[in-house]
Parts: C-alpha cells; sequence; structure tokens
C-alpha cells in the first residue's frame, strides 16, 4: 500500500512544482544596460548625478521594494517602483559631494519582491576633489523657450598650485559651449568664471550634459561640470516616451500620445525607424493647436525589445518632434 501511494505522490508533487516555479534567476538582471559607473573625479561641491536605467523586458509585472546603499557618499532615488512589461524606471546615483571627499566607492542593493524576491547589485566610483570647488555645484539653465540663447556663469576655485590652469572647456553637446575667464590669482588660490552658452539651435527637451574643464593638472586633467535645463520647445509632446508594453508575435498594441502646440499647425508626416509601426490621426491636413496620435505596434517574430523613435514633421519648420518608443516583442 504504501508503495503505491509513493507512486501516486511523486507525479502530483512535479505537477505542483511545474505550476508554482518561478522564472529564471537572472530576470532582474537582465533589465539593467549597466551596473557600475564611475564618475571619475568631481570637484568639491559640485552636483554629480548618474541614472541607472531598469527596462522591464520580462512578460509579467515587477516591482521595486526598496534600495540601500553602502555609503553615505551616495543616495540613490527610484522614479517608478512598479513596471509593467516594457515600462522602463531610473535609479538615480547621486553624490554627496559637499560632505565627503577623496575616492569613494558604494553598491547600491536593489530589492525586487514582485514576482520573486531577488537582489540586484549596482556600483559607483569616484574621486571627489577637495582642491577644486564649484558653486553653485552645477549649472542651471532654467525652463527656455526653443530658439532662444541662454549664458550661465558658476564660479571655479583650486587651491594648491599657484601654477594651476584652465586650459580650454569642451563639450559634447554641439549646442552647449563654454569659456573659462580668470578673475583671481593670490597666494596657491585660483579663480576662475566659468562661462556656459546654449545655443538658439538647441532642440526642445531636456537638458543633462557636462562642460569639461581641462587643466594642466596631470592628477585632475579633466574637471567635469554638469549642466541642467530644460528647453521649451513650440510643440510639446506628451508622454516623453512612448512605452507599447509587451505582445506575443503577431499580435498588436496601441498607445496614444499627444502633440500641443503654442498656436495651430499641420503635421506633415509621422514617421518611427523602428519597425511594425503605423500611425494614425493626422491624415486631414487640418491646421490644430492639439493632436491626438494613435500608434499601433504589430509585434514581429523575433523576441526581445524593439527600440526605435518617432518623428513628426511639422510646418512650423525644419526641427521634427522627436519620441523616444519601446515595445516588447515576448516570447
Amino acid at each position: 500500500m504504501m508503495l503505491v501511494l509513493r507512486r501516486v505522490l511523486l507525479p502530483l508533487g512535479l505537477i505542483l512544482g511545474t505550476a508554482t516555479a518561478l522564472p529564471g534567476a537572472d530576470w532582474a538582471e537582465r533589465m539593467f544596460d549597466a551596473k557600475k559607473h564611475d564618475f571619475g573625479r568631481v570637484p568639491f561641491g559640485a552636483k554629480a548625478e548618474h541614472r541607472f536605467v531598469v527596462t522591464n523586458v520580462n512578460a509579467f509585472d515587477v516591482e521595486i521594494a526598496r534600495t540601500r546603499v553602502s555609503c553615505e557618499c551616495t543616495k540613490p532615488e527610484v522614479s517608478q517602483n512598479v513596471l509593467h512589461p516594457g515600462e522602463q524606471a531610473t535609479i538615480l546615483a547621486g553624490l554627496n559631494t559637499k560632505k565627503y571627499n577623496g575616492r569613494k566607492g558604494a553598491t547600491i542593493v536593489v530589492t525586487f519582491n514582485r514576482p520573486s524576491y531577488v537582489e540586484v547589485q549596482l556600483h559607483v566610483t569616484s574621486f571627489i576633489d577637495k582642491k577644486v570647488e564649484v558653486s553653485p555645484g552645477s549649472v542651471e539653465l532654467g525652463s527656455v523657450k526653443q530658439g532662444t540663447e541662454v549664458r550661465k556663469e558658476v564660479t571655479v576655485s583650486y587651491a594648491g598650485n599657484p601654477d594651476w590652469r584652465i586650459l580650454k572647456v569642451t563639450s559634447g553637446n554641439p549646442h552647449l559651449s563654454g569659456e573659462a575667464v580668470e578673475t583671481e590669482r593670490t597666494g596657491d588660490r585660483v579663480v576662475y568664471r566659468l562661462r556656459a552658452r546654449l545655443a538658439p539651435t538647441a532642440p526642445g527637451g531636456r537638458v543633462n550634459e557636462h562642460l569639461v574643464l581641462v587643466t594642466n593638472d596631470r592628477q585632475s586633467a579633466e574637471v567635469p561640470v554638469q549642466v541642467q535645463g530644460q528647453v521649451r520647445s513650440e510643440i510639446t509632446v506628451s508622454p516623453t516616451a512612448l512605452l507599447m508594453g509587451a505582445a506575443a508575435p503577431g499580435k498588436r498594441l496601441t498607445k496614444v500620445f499627444v502633440l500641443r502646440g503654442q498656436r495651430p499647425f499641420r503635421i506633415l508626416s509621422v514617421t518611427c525607424d523602428a519597425p511594425g509601426y503605423e500611425f494614425t490621426g493626422a491624415e486631414s491636413g487640418e491646421a490644430k493647436s492639439l493632436f491626438l496620435i494613435r500608434a499601433t505596434f504589430t509585434a514581429g517574430n523575433r523576441p526581445g525589445k524593439v527600440v526605435g523613435t518617432i518623428r513628426v514633421e511639422t510646418d512650423l519648420g525644419p526641427s521634427a518632434c522627436e519620441l523616444p518608443v519601446q515595445a516588447l516583442v515576448s516570447p
């Protein structure tokens, strides 16, 4: 009798185990494009932030329960806790450069509690250089209308080497430039005014860039200074990114985005550089201040993320409105 009972329970246990099986152990790891960041040398008092991007590439909802950090020199902030398939969030790592100095490292532990308990570790490193100080901590451009030139200044001071100099200022953004003008050189103290300029050709959207001060200090040859702001375009797009969600091959996903203009405009074309997209809502050619555009994505046969950019051409000028878009083709 006992032997028969064991033979019956064995398949039952297998069935129950299969029915309650959780996703593979790497489901959380796969959502991070990068898990390490080196800030390099950062001036004392400067604003220094990095955003780790988390994208739910799974076919199920996930939830970030909390974060903890190994060093108070870094403060993490989560932009969104619950992510549906295809949705994206950021984990902001901000350095406390006003309290700490020298070489610093921190581990940010991100804890997920859905669909199962998993922890992912993020690592940041930096060298906070107390010899160089930026005041205020970043160049804040504010909110400016597109087509407007913006000029802002911050103070860069150095203590330690009376021969310290800023040789040039570089930028990876063609619309952002800067120059450093020496204002003081007394004993071992050197002071510059860093003048930042955002050109009127800058496209609409968020500005989060760096001006790099190239110096004659071999140990700290490059000093990054953060530049932040918002350029208000004549046409605003909402949301700022279109996250379609997840669909099996051959299935369709539909989302709506809004175009709002400061004056009536016509839409000339709506295109996307990613495959599978169709758009409706701009066929009439009528000039309006508000458009609701329906985006439909048809999932292809290859599983994975489908990332692209939607471009909307209008009659208000050569600059197109751009909207990042992302969908997930589930197995």
